[in-house]
């Protein structure tokens, strides 16, 4: 059973590796962080990592750019802007064909959730990246980990991504890469009456831990990503 809310801050003092990637006395307004902790079998706390999150892609910013810019050209064109046909490849236009003067006639609708994906490579960063050099399937075959339903919280200027995996091999398995995965959906009614949903996956940011986390047999581990804003 994972019980982070009774551990010690003097516990994960003890057990936090310093990191090299420190950010300087003048911090931004914009902070991100990426946070690991690892325990075994027997719920004990045996690994606890914390560093900046530096590499956000392209995909981020032009997620970002939706509720700033909105999804449409301007009140009379109907066209996405450039900037999601460009770097998200979404279509240009998605028409509702649902019959006119129905309760769900009119524009489609876009949503989107974000999840974490874990890894067990390297590689070198780019704003273009699409994925992880070796993605951790969600499973119990070998190197493979169960991954829990990701959770998205607020709090206070903050934004939690949070996340828990198990172990179920024999094997200690190392995670050495993370990265924020964004899900968009567009969903709109077909020529059918039916209701259609297009979902479009994307690498949101990149980054390799300083140090492994290893996650032994039978261990597990959580492992969350925090964007903050200050000023």
């Amino acid at each position: 059973m994972i019980t982070p809310d009774l551990v010690s801050e003097d516990d994960i003092a003890k057990l936090t590796i310093p990191d090299d990637q420190s950010l300087p006395a003048d911090e931004p307004t914009f902070k991100a962080y990426v946070e690991a902790k690892v325990y075994d079998r027997e719920g004990h706390l045996i690994q606890y990592h914390r560093q900046p999150m530096r590499s956000l892609t392209q995909y981020f910013l032009a997620l970002m750019s939706i509720p700033i810019q909105g999804t449409s050209r301007s009140s009379s064109a109907n066209q996405a802007p450039g900037i999601l046909t460009n770097v998200l490849g979404l279509p240009s236009e998605v028409t509702n064909l649902a019959p006119y003067g129905s309760s769900i006639w009119g524009a489609a609708n876009i949503t989107w959730g974000w999840s974490i994906q874990l890894g067990s490579g390297t590689q070198a960063f780019s704003l273009s990246l699409t994925s992880l050099a070796a993605p951790i399937a969600n499973g119990t075959g070998a190197g493979e980990l169960v991954y829990s339903s990701p959770t998205v919280s607020t709090a206070g200027a903050s934004i939690y991504v949070l996340i828990s995996v198990s172990n179920g091999t024999p094997d200690t398995i190392n995670v050495t890469e993370i990265g924020l995965i964004g899900t968009i959906y567009l969903i709109y009614y077909n020529s059918s009456d039916q209701a259609t949903t297009n979902t479009y996956n994307f690498l949101l940011s990149y980054d390799t831990f300083s140090t492994a986390i290893s996650i032994p047999p039978g261990g597990f581990a959580t492992f969350q990503i925090t964007l903050s804003f200050s000023g």
